[in-house]
């Protein structure tokens, strides 16, 4: 059972929409997830306009691939590393801790997660 950046059980980031790079609905990571879906954020208007103008347009559904698009307030398991340029930008979106992966800290700050924790 993986860990969370609190060193307790990781627990569910969502299950609708199911999240995760395996569609688990948690933030799990292993080989061949390359963007590292890793920490589990709560989507906010700021952050899906920021990640759209990156490339990454979560707000528009897919239906072929089973995926809704998200909006505000949802929960989701977002690339660390699109968390930290979000977060050097300004706009990261709050984290749930208890569903963010421990691989999270390699690249970001216990302290820089607690900081922007969500209620």
């Amino acid at each position: 059972m993986a860990s969370n950046i609190l060193g307790t059980p990781l627990q569910s980031c969502c299950s609708d929409p199911v999240t995760g790079f395996y569609r688990d609905g948690f933030c799990h990571t292993g080989p061949g997830d390359h963007g590292l879906h890793t920490v589990c954020a709560v989507m906010t208007e700021e952050f899906l306009a920021f990640t759209r103008s990156r490339g990454n347009d979560l707000s528009t559904a897919i239906p072929e691939v089973a995926f809704p698009g998200l909006n505000p307030g949802d929960r989701w398991c977002v690339c660390v590393t699109r968390w930290v340029e979000a977060l050097d930008a300004g706009v990261a979106p709050p984290v749930c801790l208890e569903a963010t992966h421990v691989g999270a800290l390699e690249f970001v700050s216990l302290e820089d997660f607690q900081a922007n924790a969500a209620p």
